[in-house]
């Protein structure tokens, strides 16, 4: 399962409502290779799925994952902090053994 804090919801649904992506978009989340720790989350919003594409639904929110992605992604939570010292969308991972300082990348 992936989750979708309260406050990641939020900022969903105002950029739907704001337009800048249509409102049958759903939120695709990733792990690529790169950044200082090894891996690195992406997130973007897409409406087409793929044939190996894992789906959950939390807080009202469609979350969409590659399978291989979901194996280091399995149980996070999608946040959201905004403001000054916020750093925008971030997971917190229960699966990662170290992060880097950015919160970018981690490892398993």
């Amino acid at each position: 399962m992936l989750f979708v804090a309260d406050t990641a919801k939020e900022k969903i649904v105002e950029i739907k409502e704001s337009g800048s992506v249509g409102q049958d978009y759903f939120v695709r989340v990733s792990v690529t290779s790169g950044g200082c720790s090894g891996l690195s989350y992406k997130m973007d919003f897409d409406n087409e799925s793929q044939p190996n594409d894992q789906i959950f639904e939390d807080n009202g929110v469609k979350v969409v994952t590659d399978l291989k992605s979901f194996l280091y992604l399995c149980n996070s939570t999608l946040e959201f902090s905004g403001g000054l010292n916020g750093n925008g969308f971030h997971f917190t991972n229960p699966n990662a053994a170290r992060t880097c300082g950015c919160g970018e990348s981690f490892a398993i």
